[in-house]
């Protein structure tokens, strides 16, 4: 194999390595972003679960204001 060949044999080498370490990326990117969206779903959730609980804790007589609480039993 001549020198030229050899120098052929070993682009293609490269290029199918580089091929192949981008299809990995592009993978490992497109994982990353369904990650990101899983944890943005989820974020979202928690947030509006903690607006209802906050809600329901101002309204609710147990936690209302302390202004409405009758004094402890020692007064």
């Amino acid at each position: 194999m001549d020198a030229i060949e050899q120098r052929l044999v070993d682009l293609e080498m490269r290029l199918a390595f580089q091929e192949q370490a981008l299809h990995e990326l592009s993978d490992a990117l497109a994982a990353a972003r369904d990650g990101e969206s899983r944890n943005a779903l989820l974020m979202h959730r928690m947030l509006e679960e903690l607006r209802q609980l906050r809600s329901a804790m101002a309204t609710s007589p147990l936690t209302g204001d302390a202004a409405n609480e009758p004094p402890p039993p020692h007064y």
